[in-house]
């Protein structure tokens, strides 16, 4: 089954919906299940509409996508800089020289 996102209207809905009804019928109209329906019923309790707010990921795509393309880059450049190490290394034992940078 596919996951939904309730937003805070639709919880609060469902909670007064389930004070009038019941637990059991609330869950099959909505298709909610039970313990979903508790949980939201607790932090209701504790701490009111604060408690049921949206907490799932905000960031945006565009975010998402750049620090994606960063951590490519990133990899990229370290793989450029061992490259180099490598040259460095092949024309130390090719000129028999410690610092390639004279040559």
């Amino acid at each position: 089954m596919k996951y939904k996102k309730w937003t805070l209207e639709e919880k609060l809905e469902i909670l007064s919906f389930s004070e009038e009804v019941g637990i059991v019928e609330t869950c099959r109209k909505y298709s909610v299940s039970t313990g979903t329906l508790y949980s939201w019923k607790k932090k209701h309790d504790k701490q009111g509409e604060a408690g049921l707010k949206v907490t799932y990921d905000t960031r945006s795509k565009e975010l998402k996508q750049s620090e994606e393309e960063n951590r490519i880059l990133r990899k990229l450049l370290a793989n450029k800089e061992i490259e180099l190490e490598i040259s460095r290394e092949l024309l130390k034992k090719k000129f028999g020289t410690s610092d390639p940078r004279k040559i």
